[in-house]
């Protein structure tokens, strides 16, 4: 991602909305933030509990004691991290406003979407330690036996004491399962080729997410998807997109600066707090290998 000094901010205002509809975008994007359940995140994190076990009723006579049986819970810390994007403008924008709206709420909330779901999967590292993530939960394979290893999934999770109510797929698994064929050759999770989705798996919904690819090993096969109980997941945020504009900074993009002001361009800064925590042992991930060419 980019660094940025801004010196000073243009005279650019943009209205409040626009940054709740960012969030909204981003929302929407997210597959982990559409499956999950959102709270409200305090700037200084929040203790939540995680159930751990559930009370069990009993059977009693008449004038008998009814059974007193407590559900055990356990707490965790979700705090506060900062997940940033800068994406520069030419400065023919500033001649059409709307097309700036219209350019962030396309590109920002894809961003911030894209690099959540990400964290989250375990494709790249978490922000902190009160952060979690599914990158050592339990693997089934689908690359075979797409149904077995779906089926095992939901086997797992509820041994787990779990649901399985949701899958993410990456577009690498989209393909596998597109793949997927009956003794009669018929494909075992679309209805018709026009169609050309995978909307729902053993009666659960499917998001769709760039984010839950993770690229094979010498070791393991890619991830390419993942299931869970998705009522055990919670992310916060601590409040909307914060947005800044400045004409007067440097940009430093890997290698290459970009001066906006020699340039004739601007930059817009969009920064969300965000945290996420869950009960990893309701979620498996999926793998396979992502099919190339010739192949």
């Amino acid at each position: 991602m980019a660094s940025i000094d801004i010196n000073r901010t243009t005279t650019i205002q943009l209205p409040g909305a626009v940054s709740s509809e960012i969030l909204q975008k981003t929302q929407e994007s997210s597959a982990v933030m559409a499956l999950a359940r959102q709270i409200q995140l305090p700037g200084l994190g929040v203790t939540i509990p995680v159930i751990t076990g559930d009370p069990e009723a009993g059977w009693v006579g008449e004038t008998e004691k009814k059974p007193v049986k407590r559900g055990t819970l356990a707490t965790k810390q979700m705090a506060a991290y900062t997940l940033a994007v800068i994406v520069p403008f030419s400065n023919q924008f500033r001649r059409d406003v709307p097309a700036l709206y219209d350019a962030m709420i396309q590109r920002l909330p894809g961003a911030l979407a894209k690099k959540f779901d990400a964290t989250v999967f375990g494709a790249v590292d978490v922000p902190g330690s009160n952060f979690d993530t599914l990158k050592n939960c339990t693997a089934q394979s689908i690359l075979t036996d797409a149904y077995g290893g779906l089926v095992a999934a939901d086997a797992d999770i509820a041994d787990h004491d779990g649901i399985l109510n949701g899958f993410v797929l990456s577009p690498q698994g989209k393909a596998i399962l597109l793949t997927a064929v009956d003794s009669n050759k018929r494909p075992l999770f679309i209805n018709s080729v026009a169609e050309g989705a995978v909307p729902m798996i053993l009666g659960a919904p499917v998001r769709q997410s760039k984010g839950a690819y993770i690229a094979e090993t010498s070791a393991a096969d890619a991830v390419v998807g993942f299931a869970g109980d998705w009522t055990q997941a919670v992310y916060g945020t601590v409040e909307g997109v914060q947005i800044a504009i400045s004409d007067q900074a440097t940009l430093t993009d890997g290698g290459s600066t970009i001066n906006l002001f020699e340039q004739n361009m601007f930059a817009v800064r969009a920064e969300i707090e965000v945290g996420f925590r869950c009960d990893t042992t309701v979620f498996n991930k999926l793998t396979g290998k992502a099919k190339t060419g010739g192949a």
